[in-house]
């Protein structure tokens, strides 16, 4: 379905908005396991997803119609399997560009791919790519980002939304608009082979970059100092020894 809200090349060009479905990504990976091709750059826009999910089966809250939840396709085939944490920081910084106009310097990126705003979580991704003879063949990039929401459960203290920061509503398919825009834009940034300028910029908004923090490990609570996210998407943090440690998604934990 065409729609003219969409200012980017091909990102937004098919959009299909939904009332309710359980999960926009796996309303988008049954769209391709049908035989008819599917156009790259396809958004799924869901009203109210019921089960979404977060990175690790992580659950995802969003009251109806208050928030962004949506999924979009890309097939980024010139992308080697060990650089597939490139895309995530492509998606990262898109979300990231839409909303720094609105929210200023306290927005940051919190690794691997949530976005943070003063501390508290405004929004997340799941990125899951399909992988055939070697090759990224897929990737469905799942997003979902508190907009109008002006409550949260208890269980969720460190959630924040936009009209929470603002003090009032936001258009959610205007922001849609603009995070589109902007992903496509740092992936084609990828796709012309600036990826030092994507890795540069991706790792100049990290939370929490360069300051002296506890995390906790399976081993217990240490101080350290976040310096650096390798090419695989590690996570590099030194010590108080000066030692350089690296952490995969799960071995590390912030511990606010």
């Amino acid at each position: 379905m065409q729609n003219n809200i969409f200012s980017g090349l091909f990102v937004g060009q098919n959009f299909i908005t939904l009332k309710e479905v359980d999960s926009t990504n796996n309303f988008l990976k049954d769209l391709l396991s049908n035989s008819k091709p599917l156009m790259e750059g396809t958004v799924i826009m869901a009203e109210n997803q019921y089960a979404g999910r977060g990175q690790q089966q992580n659950g995802w809250h969003a009251q109806p119609g208050k928030n962004l939840t949506f999924s979009m396709l890309l097939t980024p085939r010139f992308l080697a399997i060990t650089d597939q944490f490139d895309l995530i920081r492509a998606v990262s910084l898109g979300v990231f560009d839409a909303l720094e106009p609105l929210l200023g310097n306290k927005l940051k990126i919190k690794w691997p791919n949530d976005i943070y705003y003063a501390g508290y979580k405004l929004g997340g991704m799941l990125i899951e790519n399909m992988v055939q003879a070697g090759q990224i063949r897929n990737s469905i990039i799942g997003i979902g980002l508190n907009v109008n929401q002006d409550s949260f459960p208890q269980g969720l203290s460190n959630a924040i939304s936009i009209k929470q920061i603002l003090h009032a509503d936001y258009d959610l398919k205007a922001l849609l608009s603009e995070i589109c825009r902007h992903i496509e834009a740092w992936y084609l940034n990828l796709k012309a082979g600036k990826v030092s300028f994507v890795r540069d910029t991706y790792l100049s908004r990290l939370y929490w970059l360069e300051e002296s923090k506890s995390f906790r490990t399976e081993k217990g609570i240490f101080t350290g100092t976040i310096k650096n996210v390798r090419c695989n998407g590690l996570l590099v943090i030194e010590n108080n020894n000066g030692d350089e440690l690296e952490f995969r998604l799960k071995e590390i934990e912030f511990v606010h």
